[in-house]
């Protein structure tokens, strides 16, 4: 277009903003071209009625482009309010009977009981089975106490999240071969989730095809939708729970557990629950990121959520020697100097070492010195009483049935290798 033409074009545009702004007429204006008998109430519900209808198209065309042009879709469902929408527009669609689409779950151990519970409902009630994915080499909570400890969440949460939501959440999206996630995520639920689009690349996994098919609803558009519908929603929100997630850290909102949706119907003040970003405000309640921030996510749902354990550490090394119990008591009674590091694969120290470990055993194999590694967080009684750890990585010298600790937190392998020379 010609820059004289392109500038009428605005210019005219402008003008007919102009003609219609608020400012050129008055509210007795308004008022007055209102017909007679107008029906404020109903209005506001058909024009409701309309904006749903257009979410839940908008929602259908998404899930159908991404589960027809992909060979294995699946959907993370955490049971919350938006995902038993999804559910139900997965239902609608026919991909859950015929099983185009997989429903994944992840079960932390720390989830209310009602939320298992309300899976076997859900399973039933849309005729899928969900496949269950939980802490790695866990079948449940005692062996999950076990292995990593009652207390993980309170000592370390960035690890809680990884060992019991990022990576089995990842090795259920590898499990399954997915190609397209399908999330529960929207613009209305916070400011870190404000621009959001219906189609994106998740971070997990090294990146594939995600769909957002509720990106531009509201709260309030989802419980809509499941009072409309009639859609199963998760009993909790009957005592007061907007979202649901673990036990131990998800409170109702507001705490005396006025506000409720009760059998598609509100009780209380539901605004607040609507307002904007207060979704998720019982949610993660107490927790802290280690930089001190509010926590505010799992861990999935962000970048290098993907660098998680989904194999053991040196398992590629040719100079760290991995050794089981009786070759750790070997090493230890030995008359001979030798270092191991007692290790969980996923702790972020000790796969932040990984490099310097290696050289480590390089430069100390070449005198002979052997230099071991042991995997902690599955034998802790064992090696708290023998190596005397207390924590994930913990260095030690061994030689003459006696144990030296490497105190320093500076892992670099000149350092270590000094130490152990000195012992």
């Amino acid at each position: 277009m010609p820059v004289n033409m392109k500038s009428a074009a605005v210019l005219g545009l402008a003008t007919s903003v102009t003609a219609f702004a608020p400012a050129s007429f008055g509210r007795r204006a308004m008022v007055k071209s209102l017909p007679a008998g107008f029906d404020m109430e109903a209005s506001i519900e058909k024009t409701k009625d309309m904006r749903l209808d257009h979410l839940v198209e908008q929602a259908k065309f998404a899930l159908s482009l991404a589960v027809e042009n992909n060979e294995n879709p699946v959907f993370p469902n955490a049971l919350i309010a938006g995902d038993c929408v999804i559910t139900h527009l997965l239902g609608e669609l026919g991909y859950l009977k015929s099983g185009k689409v997989k429903i994944m779950v992840v079960d932390t151990f720390h989830l209310f009981p009602e939320t298992m519970d309300f899976l076997n409902e859900v399973e039933e009630y849309y005729g899928f089975k969900a496949e269950v994915f939980q802490a790695e080499g866990c079948a449940d909570k005692a062996e999950y106490d076990k292995k990593f400890g009652s207390d993980l969440w309170k000592e370390d949460i960035e690890q809680y999240d990884k060992v019991c939501k990022v990576e089995p959440f990842g090795r259920g999206l590898k499990t399954l071969k997915t190609d397209c996630m399908i999330n529960g995520r929207t613009r209305w639920q916070g400011f870190e989730r404000a621009w959001i689009d219906l189609f994106e690349n998740a971070p997990v996994n090294g990146g594939l095809a995600k769909v957002n098919p509720l990106a531009y609803w509201t709260f309030e558009d989802t419980f809509d939708y499941i009072a409309k519908y009639k859609v199963p929603a998760h009993p909790l929100h009957a005592k007061g729970y907007p979202s649901i997630g673990d036990a131990k850290d998800t409170i109702p909102i507001p705490e005396d557990g006025t506000t409720k949706f009760v059998d598609f119907k509100w009780e209380g003040d539901k605004t607040a629950w609507l307002d904007y970003a207060s979704e998720r405000k019982g949610r993660f309640v107490g927790l802290q990121n280690k930089d001190g921030s509010t926590k505010t996510e799992c861990g999935i749902h962000v970048e290098g959520a993907e660098k998680t354990f989904d194999r053991d550490l040196w398992d590629a090394s040719k100079a760290v020697k991995a050794v089981d119990k009786d070759g750790a008591l070997a090493l230890k009674s030995s008359g001979d100097t030798s270092v191991m590091v007692v290790y969980a694969p996923w702790c972020q120290f000790c796969q932040a070492m990984e490099d310097q470990y290696d050289a480590l055993a390089t430069k100390l194999g070449a005198s002979g010195i052997t230099v071991a590694k042991y995997r902690g967080d599955e034998e802790r009684d064992f090696v708290q009483s023998e190596f005397d750890v207390k924590s994930f990585p913990t260095i030690v010298a061994l030689k003459d049935g006696k144990v030296t600790k490497y105190d320093s937190e500076d892992r670099d392998a000149e350092k270590i290798a000094a130490f152990v020379e000195s012992v």
